[in-house]
């Protein structure tokens, strides 16, 4: 019996679709339901939906439609479908379920759900909903909020599993079956000392496997990794990665378990952490598209200035070449290639260093050894480049020297941008400044700048 391939493949596409978030024929159903006013109908089709899809629905809709949909959901409107709205879209939706139904929704999750929730809030917002949650609840969110934003302690959730090492299998188990006041998902659980420091850990995985009889102390694992409580979110991240950690326990300056981080925290990391930088790279941020008119155009002017400015330095540079452009039309031309190809290649190294700086590849004594190799590249490629572009403009024009100027312009912009797209960033990054947001728009300006003074100028020197 022959199988249609194409035709299964399409078909496990679309079933794989609607199993992994809303299909778009269950949007138009809800927008129809709702404007039909078909409240049953909406509850319906809302119900099966992950709280991540309902997000997805609400920034979908039109603003008259997500209004009518919030009113619906109000009574039972689950807060983590806060945490994957658009900043601008959550802001509104905060404003009309009000602070009170807003806190009392919080104050039902976890420590490090609600303080994410939280921390998506301006100072005022937090203020009120702090007031509004149970003392007990507001006092360990306040004592997270005094740590660093951005900072593990941050990132945690302060229920965690410990158990002394002294205990058995049967008995950590009947803890676990009967103690009310854990956590709602975890993996491991950690070995304390009588100072609450962890000592070790024990995956459930491997507990569920033992005797009843087998002391906490015999199948632990020692070599756990502590992370502190100021350990930047990125440095966070990077541990759980190298080490391949499902959990880990955050501890205090005195080395006492605090809290706990999850490796599904940390996947949000990773993905806010490499989103924002694809964003600064090109200088836009998330909320842009949906932010007011007026709003996305000054923040986008702000880049543009800068654009702006490099632009007209690189017609200043022009300028001084004018008489020689009037002698020799075919350099006007010509010089842009030389420019547009540096910038390109310069690029692509100050994509790749900043991946590396955030990867923590790049540091110490392999700098020099980066930075050699791209300037290698950068004559490879230039050389290459150069020849060919140089061929075509000698053949062109007839006039062999012009490509060979072209050629030789190439090769040194070429070895220049990368150098440049090298040490740029790690000079930005040791000024404690973001690279992904400020080294494109340097590189791009000397890059331009030396495009058209090493090509006009060798033009001037040999061939006017």
């Amino acid at each position: 019996m022959m199988i249609d391939k194409e035709r299964f493949h399409t078909q496990e596409y679309e079933e794989n679709d609607s199993l992994y978030g809303v299909s778009q024929d269950t949007i138009r159903e809800l927008e129809e339901a709702l404007e039909k006013g078909e409240e049953e109908q909406v509850r319906h089709l809302i119900a099966p939906l992950h709280t991540a899809d309902v997000a997805v629905v609400i920034e979908y809709l039109s603003p008259t439609l997500q209004h009518d949909l919030i009113e619906l959901l109000r009574p039972q409107f689950d807060p983590k479908i806060l945490a994957h709205l658009n900043e601008t879209i959550r802001d509104e939706v905060v404003e009309q379920l009000g602070m009170a139904d807003i806190a009392k929704a919080i104050s039902t999750l976890e420590s490090d759900d609600a303080l994410a929730l939280i921390e998506c809030l301006d100072k005022d917002q937090q203020k009120e909903i702090l007031k509004a949650i149970p003392i007990a609840e507001r006092v360990i969110l306040e004592e997270v909020l005094t740590y660093p934003e951005e900072s593990a302690a941050r990132l945690m959730q302060r229920e965690v599993v410990c158990v002394p090492g002294f205990w058995t299998v049967a008995e950590t188990m009947r803890y676990v079956a009967e103690e009310k006041n854990l956590p709602e998902k975890f993996y491991d659980l950690f070995v304390v000392d009588p100072k609450h420091t962890p000592v070790g850990g024990v995956s459930l995985s491997l507990l569920l496997r033992q005797p009843p009889s087998t002391k906490i102390n015999d199948i632990m694992m020692v070599d756990i990794k502590r992370i502190p409580a100021l350990m930047d979110q990125e440095e966070v991240a990077l541990l759980f990665r190298k080490y391949g950690l499902v959990s880990a326990p955050v501890v205090n300056e005195g080395g006492r378990i605090i809290g706990m981080i999850t490796v599904d925290d940390v996947v949000n990391v990773i993905e806010e952490e490499a989103e924002k930088d694809i964003m600064l790279l090109s200088r836009v941020t998330e909320s842009d598209f949906y932010e007011p008119l007026l709003s996305t155009s000054y923040s986008r002017i702000r880049w543009l200035v800068i654009s702006l400015l490099s632009t007209l330095l690189a017609v200043t540079v022009i300028s001084q070449f004018q008489e020689t452009i009037e002698k020799m039309v075919a350099l006007a031309v010509l010089m842009p290639i030389n420019a547009a190809m540096s910038g390109n290649a310069g690029m692509q190294v100050v994509t790749v260093t900043v991946r590396a700086l955030a990867t923590r590849e790049l540091g110490g004594s392999n700098m020099s050894r980066a930075i050699w190799k791209e300037v290698l590249v950068g004559l490879i490629n230039g050389v290459v480049f150069g020849g060919v572009i140089g061929s075509i403009a000698a053949f062109w024009f007839a006039d062999p020297a012009l490509g060979m100027v072209l050629g030789g312009a190439l090769i040194f912009n070429m070895m220049w941008a990368a150098a440049w797209g090298v040490a740029l960033p790690i000079l930005i990054d040791k000024m404690d400044m973001d690279p992904a947001i400020s080294a494109g728009p340097f590189l791009t300006t000397t890059t331009d700048l030396l495009g058209f003074a090493t090509f006009l100028g060798l033009a001037r020197l040999f061939l006017v």
